[in-house]
Formats: C-alpha cells, structure tokens, sequence
C-alpha cells in the first residue's frame, strides 16, 4: 500500500485544479469558437454548456478555498501538537501496517 505525504495530496490536488482549469478554457474558447454557426439547437446546448461551465468553475474555486483551508489547519495542528501528531501518525501507521498484513 503506497503511503501518501501532506506534498503528495497537495500535488495531486493541484494537479486537478489545473485539469479543471483546462477545461474550463477549453469550453470557453469552443463555446466562442461556435457562436457564428450555431442554430436554434445549437444556442440551448450553447446555454447548457456555459451552465455547466460555471458550474465547474465555482465547483473548482470551492475545491480550492476547501484545500487551502485544510492546508493551513492541518500545518497549524501540526505545529501547535508536534509531539501529539507524531504519535497519532505512528498509531494509525501501525493500525494500517496489522490490516494490511492480516489480508
């Protein structure tokens, strides 16, 4: 079982702001890049597209202000309780180490 760091999960997050940035900037520039040959069908999908467009963008800005906050809570914890976080880390380390070998 791979042990994950604070850096690690801090990377993948990162890594999925940026993948939901991207398409974000992807719908958008396909959302101006049709605007001239769109019909009647063409502007409601338009319609739903720059729904769920906003949709994503404010899921992201939440995901984001949530992992910066968590971030920062957890460094403060850690920082307040050194040697208290160590011992629970150790503790669930150890607990994870007897589950995975009983298998």
């Amino acid at each position: 079982m791979e042990t994950r760091t604070a850096e690690d999960i801090e990377e993948s997050t990162e890594r999925l702001l940026q993948d939901l940035r991207a398409v974000v900037n992807d719908g958008e520039e396909l959302l101006k890049a049709g605007v001239q040959e769109l019909g009647e069908r063409g502007l409601a999908a338009r319609e739903r597209l720059a729904s769920a467009l906003e949709v994503a963008k404010e899921t992201r800005r939440k995901l984001q202000e949530r992992a910066v906050a968590s971030a920062r809570a957890t460094d403060r914890l850690v920082h307040d309780y050194p040697y208290q976080s160590i011992g629970i880390a150790f503790g669930l380390g150890v607990l994870v180490g007897i589950l995975v070998n009983r298998r």
